[in-house]
């Protein structure tokens, strides 16, 4: 199982190049990453902002909530291997169910994932800087 420090880096979507990301080939999309691994960047996540650059990823993590938040937002559930499990979109005030199997958390602006063609079935990959790899 990968594991990172808290950072910045970059999710690849649906990319069939290298290492064979994504369902059904073609040029992927590349969104900014924020990376939240720590409990306390966790515990933070994108509570008190308005907008979201990108995506954020909280790991590990099996479930969200979204109470204190300003917007609603777009969450993908993730597997071991960064296989997305579900995606749905939750208004401020809400509580996400736990999912068995789920190990990281996406986190994007609502209507987001969609247009990244992100969706059940779909492999992801993270890119990190080296300062946020882990050993």
């Amino acid at each position: 199982m990968a594991r990172w420090r808290d950072g910045r880096g970059e999710l690849v979507v649906g990319d069939a190049g290298e290492g064979g990301v994504g369902g059904e080939g073609g040029v992927g999309f590349r969104v900014p990453l924020e990376i939240a691994a720590s409990y306390r960047a966790r515990t933070r996540g994108l509570l008190g902002r308005d907008s979201v650059d990108g995506a954020m990823l909280l790991s590990p993590a099996g479930s969200v909530h979204t109470f204190r938040m300003r917007m609603p937002i777009d969450v993908a559930y993730l597997d071991r291997g960064l296989r997305v499990i579900a995606v749905r979109t939750m208004r401020p005030g809400r509580l996400g169910l736990p999912r068995l199997r789920s190990r990281h958390v996406l986190e994007a602006a609502a209507g987001a994932m969609e247009g990244w063609g992100l969706r059940a079935g779909v492999r992801v990959e993270v890119r990190v800087s080296s300062s946020c790899a882990g050993t």
